[in-house]
Order: structure tokens, then sequence, then C-alpha cells
């Protein structure tokens, strides 16, 4: 019984794509995070140097 109960795989696939996909948004929150303020700077310097069209 207890070796038919960890030779089961059924639900393993599942979890670890559950696994997968919360690493992966770790790693997407981690770099906005950290990209953000730099990505941000940029946008905003580059609105400095160039002044509105005359209308």
């Amino acid at each position: 019984m207890i070796y038919s109960f960890w030779s089961d795989e059924d639900g393993q696939t599942l979890v670890e794509y559950g696994l997968l996909i919360s690493l992966l948004a770790l790693v997407v929150i981690g770099a906005v995070t950290i990209m953000g303020g730099r990505v941000k700077n940029m946008w905003g310097n580059n609105a400095n140097k160039y002044p509105d069209p005359p209308n």
C-alpha cells in the first residue's frame, strides 16, 4: 500500500507547473522592482530633453 502511494504520480505535473509559474512571477516582480526606477528616470530624461512642439 505504501509503495503504491509513493509511486502514484497523479497531480505531480500540476504542482511542478505551479512552482515554475510562481518562480517566474518572483523573477518578473524582482526585475520590475530593480529596473523600475531606472526606466522611469530614462523616460523622464528624454521628456525633459525634447520640449513640446509648438501649436
